[in-house]
């Protein structure tokens, strides 16, 4: 268990630093082929020259593979022109094309695959004509070799050649694009995590939303009936104090009672949310419990702010001179434009870019949450729009007397569109 811990550890620590892992493993090649390349050719200097041409760009390959991508190529390049013999550290050319087809964009990964099989063609022409000589004789002065013209075995060497370099090459974008598919799908578990943590978070604050508003009704019938009652009795004590004292003395005993109960359910709702298990635990602020008030239009603006602290790019658009709107549609403005961003969080991916837009109309308000996320349609439960949010959110509009639509976008996202009248219908 120990060295299994180890392991993991040493395995975790290189995967925190790619580029020293990338660097190591260059500087390696590096001197398991630099001897053979100044060995080899001409001029040693023009070996060493190409070999660091093709191996120290490999350091790079993670980092910047299209920059490091474009100097291996310029290295095999040079080697045709200076080298008289094909360098061992030519292995660096496939190291990058397995780089290209793992980590650069799609136009890159093409254009290594295109060029290393290009060069698997010129170097063979370059390097491997005639290794499949046999007997050679000269007739007439021609150069034959078993029987057949030379010339003819030149032209299969350098086939054979090139389709084998040729396969290392496929081979080597192949794995590489392996590599990109299992990379692609860490990061669309790591993304799908996020999501899921922040639909948690938003869940757990919708259910304190709807407990908070609970509470505060309970709060409203309790002293709503207590004072209608405490009221009612010491009007009618008042007046048979006059005439009747066991009349009066009952009046006020029932006030009391009624005061008493009324206290103990105040104290009874008042500890749940001191005790934070219905609302307190939303916050996260050392328990302290938020009592404001319901939120309305002016609210969207910070809940704007809380979405975009949560990595969505949302701007908030108002347009027109506020109105006078009721306490309850600017509850159902805020809560509409609070579902629909969370469809974004939890739907339309990474990199995802929304707008809100209140528009202060003659006799509405409209507003607007827009996206151009991928996976925005997946808010839909159904063919028709049949979601639990979208439903909720139709019937908010509905109440106050406005409309809503929602749908997928033209070109991609989603949209959310509503209007609230100042005044309701008649």
């Amino acid at each position: 268990m120990a060295e299994e811990s180890v392991l993991e550890r040493a395995a975790t620590s290189l995967r925190q630093h790619p580029f020293l892992v990338d660097s190591l493993l260059a500087g390696l090649l590096f001197l398991l082929t630099v001897g053979s390349a100044t060995a080899v050719g001409a001029d040693p200097f023009a070996g060493f020259a190409v070999t660091c041409l093709l191996v120290v760009p490999l350091a790079w390959r993670r980092r910047a593979p299209v920059a490091a991508g474009f100097v291996v190529l310029a290295g095999g390049l040079l080697e045709l022109v200076v080298s008289e013999q094909f360098l061992v550290s030519n292995v660096a050319v496939l190291a990058m094309v397995y780089a290209l087809a793992a980590y650069a964009p799609t136009w890159a990964r093409r254009a290594g695959l295109a060029a290393g099989i290009a060069g698997a063609g010129l170097a063979a022409l370059r390097y491997f004509t005639g290794i499949y000589y046999g007997t050679t004789q000269s007739f007439d002065g021609d150069t034959y070799a078993n029987g057949l013209p030379s010339s003819i075995y030149d032209l299969q060497g350098a086939f054979v050649s090139a389709v084998a370099i040729s396969v290392l090459v496929l081979a080597s974008w192949a794995l590489g694009s392996v590599r990109r598919s299992r990379l692609r799908h860490l990061t669309d578990l790591q993304d799908r995590a996020r999501l899921l943590e922040l639909e948690h978070d938003q869940e757990i604050r919708l259910a304190a939303i709807a407990e908070r508003a609970r509470i505060a009704r309970e709060m409203h019938d309790v002293v709503a009936h207590s004072l209608s009652v405490v009221i009612a009795q010491a009007d009618g004590g008042r007046y048979a104090g006059r005439t009747d004292a066991a009349a009066a003395t009952a009046a006020l005993e029932t006030i009391a009672d009624t005061g008493r109960q009324a206290l103990a359910d105040m104290r009874s709702l008042l500890g749940v949310l001191r005790d934070g298990t219905a609302a307190g635990g939303v916050h996260g602020q050392g328990g302290a419990t938020d009592y404001s008030p319901q939120p309305d239009v002016a609210a969207v603006d910070g809940l704007v702010e809380d979405v975009r602290a949560s990595g969505v790019d949302v701007d908030l658009i108002v347009e027109g001179a506020p109105h006078e709107l009721a306490a309850g549609p600017q509850l159902a403005v805020y809560r509409i434009v609070q579902e629909s961003l969370t469809n974004v969080l939890k739907h339309a991916g990474p990199a995802t870019r929304a707008w809100v837009r209140l528009h202060w109309r003659e006799e509405a308000l409209e507003l607007s949450v827009l996206d151009d996320g991928r996976g925005a349609a997946a808010a839909l439960d159904g063919p028709e729009g049949t979601g639990h949010g979208l439903l909720g959110m139709r019937e908010r509009a509905e109440l106050h007397g406005g409309r809503l639509e929602a749908g997928p976008r033209p070109g991609g996202g989603f949209g959310v569109h509503a209007a609230l009248p100042y005044r309701p219908r008649r």
